[in-house]
């Protein structure tokens, strides 16, 4: 059953923008952040919420910046990370209001598919603290380095993430084949009948089938709309592609100058 914010869902219930704080300079000139500026804020849904859009439109930007203004580390992972190998995070998370529910989340994790890496070496390195409790179980029992990067990331979704939790992720499906994004699908419905609320930057089909999830579509003049899945453009392209190849191919191939 879908839950709803009396079930345990809702952590973060809506963001804004700091007044004043919009210097017309990246990142507040991007789309989304444009948005922020011009309606006052966005909320979120108290289970799953998508944003889709093109490159550029600033969906993993705000996705970081939500997890900095949550207390979790740039460059991923859980709150209890503090490592950094190079500062590339905007500064939009100094500049966002959370408006959180009454409950606070039980754990959390942030991902950036792009510093899975990074997070895996951290990981090792805690792991080796002999004055630690072992941390690998929670992952899988296997190192992240010593598995594939999709193998790694679905171990860590199934072990580490768990029931009250705040997940925020950027892009996941860069690391999943078609099947690993049914996997991650099924384990993202699971965890939020679970009382799990889910923030998520995606361009995967696959990923925005989630039952029952928010889906805001992120367009290049700012502007963003609630779809549902039929509608949302990462779908209505691949299922036009895959049903005519050959028209996407003409189109692409021919030289219109």
């Amino acid at each position: 059953m879908h839950q709803d914010e009396s079930a345990g869902g809702g952590f973060v219930q809506s963001i804004r923008l700091v007044p004043g704080s919009d210097t017309g300079r990246y990142p507040f000139a991007l789309p989304v952040v444009r948005y922020l500026a011009r309606t006052g804020g966005l909320a979120l849904d108290p289970g799953v919420t998508f944003l889709a859009g093109d490159n550029g439109t600033g969906k993993s930007t705000l996705v970081e910046a939500i997890a900095v203004a949550a207390g979790f580390n740039p460059e991923g992972g859980s709150r209890s990370f503090r490592f950094a190998t190079r500062a590339t995070e905007s500064s939009l998370g100094d500049h966002l209001i959370l408006r959180r529910g009454i409950r606070k989340p039980r754990t959390g994790f942030f991902l950036r598919a792009e510093s899975y890496y990074n997070v895996a070496t951290e990981i090792e390195r805690l792991d080796q603290d002999a004055g630690s409790p072992s941390l690998m179980a929670a992952y899988g029992g296997i190192s992240p380095h010593e598995r594939s990067h999709g193998q790694s990331f679905l171990d860590l979704v199934t072990h580490r993430f768990g029931p009250d939790g705040l997940y925020l992720l950027d892009e996941p499906e860069a690391a999943l084949s078609p099947r690993g994004c049914m996997a991650l699908l099924a384990r993202i419905t699971e965890l939020r009948d679970s009382r799990c609320q889910f923030l998520i930057a995606t361009h995967s089909p696959i990923l925005l089938a989630v039952p029952g999830a928010r889906i805001l579509q992120i367009d290049g003049e700012g502007e963003i709309e609630h779809v549902a899945y039929d509608n949302a453009e990462p779908v209505t392209l691949t299922r036009g592609f895959l049903t005519h190849p050959e028209r996407f191919l003409h189109h692409l191939f021919t030289d219109d100058g």
